[in-house]
């Protein structure tokens, strides 16, 4: 056997112990000590990055299910920081749901890991602020350290005490972004600012007018002059926190 076999067989054995036997000719003791070594490495990272989501479970079921991820899924980073989005591809591709998961997992997963997402989020240096004089003229950019959102569940709520059973009637929108101290915020919006930010950010470099247009074209049942005086307002508050900028030319 090659020495790659003999350490795939070793990794096997250490991400799932019941379905595949030790390798050969290594002490159960030193085995004993991988096993707990890695899996509570593991299970330290998911549970300070997701402590929301672990209070729904009791100790064993958050160990099995830390359990299911760290011996089914195979993580594309090596980095220990990525820990916590892995787990977040894991649940949002590959797991399977089970009687005892609630039915918000999923985003509420999303909602507690976007923080770390954009705390470590690298700020592109050619995004400028935008003065309010220079709004309507700027090309307009959404900023690489925000993030537009919407979730059915009003996971910014959930708790031990309150579990939803079911969607809420209408979606619960948030800009995720980072300010000038570099602290994550957490800003709720509406349909229309989410709608205006969306634009912004598909349509990189598009100028206030073309944004205004295009919602036009999408909410007819407001005249042009009702969603350039709204617009105006959540653009210029949204520039004034770095969610909405420009970007030099050089």
């Amino acid at each position: 056997m090659s020495f790659i076999d003999v350490q795939n067989e070793f990794m096997a054995h250490i991400r799932n112990p019941s379905s595949n036997p030790a390798p050969h000719g290594i002490e159960e003791r030193r085995l004993a000590i991988y096993r707990d070594l890695f899996f509570n490495n593991i299970l330290g990272f998911i549970s300070s990055g997701f402590p929301v989501l672990k209070t729904l479970y009791s100790e064993q079921q958050w160990q099995l299910l830390v359990r299911r991820f760290f011996s089914e899924y195979d993580c594309k980073s090596p980095y220990f920081l990525d820990i916590a989005g892995e787990f977040m591809s894991y649940l949002s591709t590959h797991y399977e749901m089970h009687a005892d998961d609630p039915i918000f997992m999923v985003e509420l997963a999303h909602y507690e890991w976007i923080e770390l997402d954009v705390s470590v989020a690298i700020k592109n240096e050619t995004e400028q602020t935008i003065n309010n004089a220079d709004i309507k003229q700027a090309k307009l950019y959404f900023s690489h350290i925000a993030r537009n959102l919407s979730y059915q569940f009003a996971v910014q709520k959930i708790s031990e005490s309150y579990q939803p059973q079911a969607p809420s009637a209408q979606p619960h929108y948030f800009v995720v972004y980072r300010d000038e101290e570099d602290d994550v915020q957490f800003l709720s919006t509406n349909a229309m600012t989410a709608l205006l930010l969306s634009l912004i950010e598909n349509n990189e470099g598009a100028t206030f007018d073309d944004i205004c247009q295009e919602i036009n074209s999408q909410v007819p049942h407001f005249s042009y002059e009702q969603i350039t005086q709204g617009a105006f307002i959540t653009v210029q508050s949204m520039c004034e926190r770095g969610i909405i900028v420009t970007k030099n030319q050089y």
